[in-house]
């Protein structure tokens, strides 16, 4: 390190101390003097040019959401700042770390007029739960330090630094420059329950008859999925997930019943959250989808949630015990309270097989049809008996995602299937799927999305291929969007109202960027070009003509009444 250095040159080094190998983002005038300074220093840092700062945000969210490590975006001032916040606030309300770079207009220009300003500080506070734009260069180093440690403590979020133009140019102090190594993952500082907590959870447990266990995305970003296997076995009480909450066990273990609520549950795992005498929350904030807008757990059921967020601890329902802690101590302290006790199992096992026999039953006389347009459960079971163990999976909040949810079989505990269900946004599986890939590169990663998801971001498959990553995409092809045009079906009657556009020939676009890849619309193709996609060593993709949602069977509750 030499001892001269400017802003720009610390912010990377900073980045470098942090422990960050990946950075995703796109090019402007703004950022002149950070990309001249990721050029020409040595820092081990690998930079993904992105055509779309939307794609970088994504990229950097499931980047972190495999890798436990803080995802890291950047992008110019302006349209860049504001392309940029669709990924901030998936991030922050999924409770996964990503830091957004953008750089800004000068200083001495604020007030001016100039080119591309934007209130950048207020135009992110709302998305994110640490944000700042730095005023002056020597502020950059504890700036960025900030940033980490304010994403990857208590309940992990998004942070924005801005860094205007003029003090990338500024004098810094090389001796400023360190990191806490304790914020290159998270959650970093972890804290247990408070005493008690953990002994007053067991007894509520134990002193009810049909117990069951409700996972959201926070038992996976704990890591505490073997804490959770020892709980469910011991007790023999089913668990069942939110979406976010897949993988906290594997789908093969005896006590999963699936993921549960509106969108991806079926009758089957809702008979579960019915009869339920008492509901134990692990990491989830009992929204909407879950409870299907609070239908169950009724009320009079028995609360007992646990969450590093005291805010979401009775949020919803009266909650007869709170455990506020990280997951993975909280079930730790759990199991250790069960450790000097004698327990009875629940029978959770023999319900839950009994259930997803019947779930399966019917998904199977669904997933063998010869129809076309292709059955979605046909491509889902095509996935299920192909994918080695250890695949990613990222799935857009469309067409796609209530089959996976439904009916693909994790063999793993962790995070293997992804998707945006903050907030749902169109677009992303295409690009993130990129960034899942960087983060776990040995990783079968396949990406799924509906046509109408794959038009918002197409023009990342020429990213794809400039890195050759061996990514394959499944195109759900029904010429609308699905997911309205269900709902045009099943809320208004039918009355359908702009929701179709024309067919594309979605392998012909792909071919054109250099991805090698098929269209199906007959079911007895299916497998043999699944199979050659998966196996194909470069990016692939298919395009299935699949049948239109409002015309299906999709585990999806309002549709289905």
């Amino acid at each position: 390190m030499t001892n001269q250095m400017n802003g720009a040159e610390a912010l990377v080094k900073m980045l470098e101390a942090q422990g960050v190998r990946h950075v995703f983002g796109l090019c402007g005038d703004t950022s002149l003097p950070f990309y001249d300074a990721m050029r020409g220093m040595d820092h081990g840092i690998t930079h993904v040019l992105t055509r779309d700062e939307r794609s970088a945000t994504y990229m950097a969210d499931a980047y972190a959401r495999v890798t436990g490590h803080p995802g890291v975006c950047e992008g110019p001032s302006g349209g860049g700042a504001t392309y940029i916040l669709p990924g901030l606030i998936e991030a922050s309300e999924s409770s996964y770390s990503v830091l957004a770079i953008t750089s800004d207009i000068s200083v001495g220009t604020y007030g001016k007029y100039p080119l591309t300003e934007v209130d950048q500080d207020a135009l992110m506070r709302p998305l994110t739960k640490w944000n700042t734009v730095i005023k002056q260069a020597v502020h950059i180093p504890r700036m960025v330090r900030g940033a980490f440690r304010a994403m990857t403590t208590g309940r992990p979020g998004a942070a924005h630094l801005g860094l205007p133009y003029d003090i990338q140019y500024d004098p810094v102090d090389p001796s400023d420059i360190w990191a806490d190594p304790a914020t290159h993952t998270f959650p970093a500082y972890r804290q247990g329950p408070e005493p008690g907590a953990a002994e007053a959870a067991v007894d509520a447990i134990l002193s009810a008859k049909q117990p069951l266990i409700v996972c959201g995305g926070g038992v996976v970003i704990s890591g505490a999925w073997e804490e959770l296997a020892r709980l469910a076995e011991r007790l023999d009480i089913p668990v069942a997930t939110s979406i976010s909450g897949q993988g906290s066990l594997a789908d093969s273990h005896p006590n999963m019943l699936g993921v549960v609520g509106s969108n991806g549950g079926t009758d089957e795992t809702w008979e579960a959250m019915e009869a339920a005498d008492l509901v134990v929350f692990m990491g989830i904030r009992a929204g909407s989808t879950t409870t299907a807008r609070w239908e169950a757990p009724k009320p009079g059921t028995r609360i007992v949630h646990f969450d590093s967020d005291p805010m979401v601890i009775g949020a919803n329902y009266p909650t007869e015990v709170g455990v506020v802690g990280d997951l993975r101590l909280s079930l730790a302290e759990v199991n250790s309270v069960l450790d000097g006790r004698e327990v009875m199992g629940f029978g959770g096992a023999l319900v839950v097989a009994e259930r997803k026999a019947r779930k399966f039953a019917r998904f199977r006389a669904l997933a063998e049809s010869d129809e076309a347009p292709i059955r979605p459960e046909r491509v889902i079971a095509t996935l299920n008996r192909l994918l080695p163990p250890d695949a990613t999976i990222v799935s857009d909040p469309g067409t796609s995602c209530p089959y996976m949810s439904a009916y693909y079989q994790q063999d793993l505990p962790g995070r293997f299937f992804i998707t945006n269900r903050a907030h749902g946004a169109l677009g992303y599986s295409l690009s993130a799927s990129l960034g899942a890939w960087y983060g776990r590169p040995a990783s079968k990663t396949v990406a799924l999305m509906g046509d109408g998801s794959f038009g918002f971001t197409a023009g990342e498959l020429e990213t794809v291929t400039r890195h050759r990553a061996p990514i394959t995409f499944v195109v759900f092809s029904n010429a609308n969007f699905g997911w309205i045009k269900a709902s045009q079906m099943a809320d208004k009657g039918a009355r359908y109202y702009n929701v179709d556009f024309d067919r594309v020939d979605h392998a012909a676009v792909a071919a054109a960027y250099g991805v090698k890849s098929w269209r199906v619309e007959d079911p007895a193709e299916l497998d043999k070009v699944m199979t050659e996609a998966i196996a194909h060593d470069g990016p692939t993709l298919v395009d299935v003509v699949v049948q239109p949602l409002e015309e299906a069977a999709a585990p999806v509750r309002r549709w289905m009444g």
